[in-house]
Protein backbone atom coordinates (compact mmCIF):
# COMPACT_ATOMS: atom_id res chain seq x y z
CA UNK A 1 0.00 0.00 0.00
CA UNK A 2 1.31 3.45 -0.93
CA UNK A 3 2.09 5.99 1.72
CA UNK A 4 0.09 9.18 1.39
CA UNK A 5 2.20 12.31 1.09
CA UNK A 6 1.35 14.85 3.75
CA UNK A 7 2.00 18.41 2.68
CA UNK A 8 2.22 21.48 4.84
CA UNK A 9 -0.20 24.32 4.05
CA UNK A 10 2.60 26.37 2.47
CA UNK A 11 3.50 23.47 0.18
CA UNK A 12 -0.15 23.05 -0.79
CA UNK A 13 -0.34 26.75 -1.67
CA UNK A 14 2.76 26.42 -3.85
CA UNK A 15 1.26 23.49 -5.75
CA UNK A 16 -2.06 25.31 -6.18
CA UNK A 17 -0.20 28.35 -7.52
CA UNK A 18 1.77 26.15 -9.92
CA UNK A 19 -1.47 24.57 -11.13
CA UNK A 20 -3.09 27.95 -11.58
CA UNK A 21 -0.06 29.20 -13.54
CA UNK A 22 -0.26 26.16 -15.82
CA UNK A 23 -3.97 26.74 -16.37
CA UNK A 24 -3.43 30.42 -17.17
CA UNK A 25 -0.63 29.51 -19.61
CA UNK A 26 -3.00 27.07 -21.35
CA UNK A 27 -5.75 29.68 -21.58
CA UNK A 28 -3.36 32.37 -22.89
CA UNK A 29 -2.47 29.96 -25.70
CA UNK A 30 -6.18 29.46 -26.35
CA UNK A 31 -5.86 25.68 -25.95
CA UNK A 32 -8.70 23.63 -24.59
CA UNK A 33 -8.18 21.15 -21.78
CA UNK A 34 -8.98 18.33 -24.20
CA UNK A 35 -6.32 19.53 -26.66
CA UNK A 36 -3.62 19.74 -24.00
CA UNK A 37 -4.50 16.42 -22.36
CA UNK A 38 -4.55 14.67 -25.75
CA UNK A 39 -1.21 16.16 -26.81
CA UNK A 40 0.34 15.36 -23.42
CA UNK A 41 -1.06 11.81 -23.61
CA UNK A 42 -2.76 12.09 -20.23
CA UNK A 43 -6.38 11.85 -19.14
CA UNK A 44 -8.48 15.00 -18.96
CA UNK A 45 -8.95 14.29 -15.25
CA UNK A 46 -5.15 14.27 -14.78
CA UNK A 47 -4.88 17.68 -16.41
CA UNK A 48 -7.66 18.91 -14.13
CA UNK A 49 -5.66 17.58 -11.15
CA UNK A 50 -2.51 19.32 -12.39
CA UNK A 51 -4.34 22.61 -12.81
CA UNK A 52 -5.66 22.26 -9.27
CA UNK A 53 -2.18 21.58 -7.85
CA UNK A 54 -2.62 17.95 -6.92
CA UNK A 55 0.33 16.31 -5.20
CA UNK A 56 -0.74 12.85 -6.41
CA UNK A 57 0.09 13.54 -10.06
CA UNK A 58 3.53 12.39 -11.19
CA UNK A 59 6.17 14.95 -12.03
CA UNK A 60 6.33 13.30 -15.45
CA UNK A 61 2.73 14.32 -16.14
CA UNK A 62 3.50 17.88 -15.03
CA UNK A 63 6.51 17.87 -17.37
CA UNK A 64 4.44 16.61 -20.30
CA UNK A 65 1.94 19.45 -19.89
CA UNK A 66 4.73 22.00 -19.50
CA UNK A 67 6.30 20.64 -22.70
CA UNK A 68 3.04 21.03 -24.62
CA UNK A 69 2.81 24.61 -23.39
CA UNK A 70 6.46 25.31 -24.30
CA UNK A 71 7.40 25.80 -20.65
CA UNK A 72 9.39 22.62 -20.01
CA UNK A 73 12.69 24.52 -19.77
CA UNK A 74 11.29 26.35 -16.73
CA UNK A 75 11.52 23.10 -14.79
CA UNK A 76 15.30 23.12 -15.20
CA UNK A 77 15.49 26.39 -13.26
CA UNK A 78 14.22 24.81 -10.05
CA UNK A 79 16.98 24.86 -7.41
CA UNK A 80 19.44 26.41 -9.87
CA UNK A 81 20.08 29.39 -7.60
CA UNK A 82 20.33 27.47 -4.34
CA UNK A 83 21.50 30.26 -2.04
CA UNK A 84 21.17 28.30 1.20
CA UNK A 85 22.88 25.24 -0.25
CA UNK A 86 25.77 27.31 -1.55
CA UNK A 87 26.21 29.01 1.83
CA UNK A 88 26.27 25.63 3.55
CA UNK A 89 28.73 24.32 1.00
CA UNK A 90 30.98 27.36 1.34
CA UNK A 91 31.00 27.09 5.13
CA UNK A 92 32.46 23.59 4.82
CA UNK A 93 35.26 24.78 2.52
CA UNK A 94 37.38 26.20 5.32
CA UNK A 95 40.71 24.45 4.88
CA UNK A 96 42.29 23.37 8.11
CA UNK A 97 46.05 23.36 8.47
CA UNK A 98 47.43 19.86 8.33
CA UNK A 99 49.34 18.49 11.25
CA UNK A 100 52.95 17.41 10.65
CA UNK A 101 53.50 13.77 9.74
CA UNK A 102 53.94 11.46 12.68
CA UNK A 103 57.38 10.05 13.45
CA UNK A 104 59.41 12.85 11.90
CA UNK A 105 60.42 15.99 13.70
CA UNK A 106 60.03 19.36 12.06
CA UNK A 107 63.81 20.00 12.19
CA UNK A 108 64.66 16.87 10.15
CA UNK A 109 62.17 17.92 7.45
CA UNK A 110 63.76 21.37 7.29
CA UNK A 111 67.28 20.00 6.84
CA UNK A 112 66.28 17.54 4.11
CA UNK A 113 64.58 20.22 2.01
CA UNK A 114 67.58 22.58 1.97
CA UNK A 115 69.81 22.68 -1.15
Amino acid sequence: MKKKTILLPKQQRILRELGENIKLARLRRKLSAIQVSTRANIARKTLWSIENGSSTVSIGAYLQVLFILGLDEDLVNIARDDKLGRKLQDSKLIVKERAPKKGKSQSTNDTKNRP
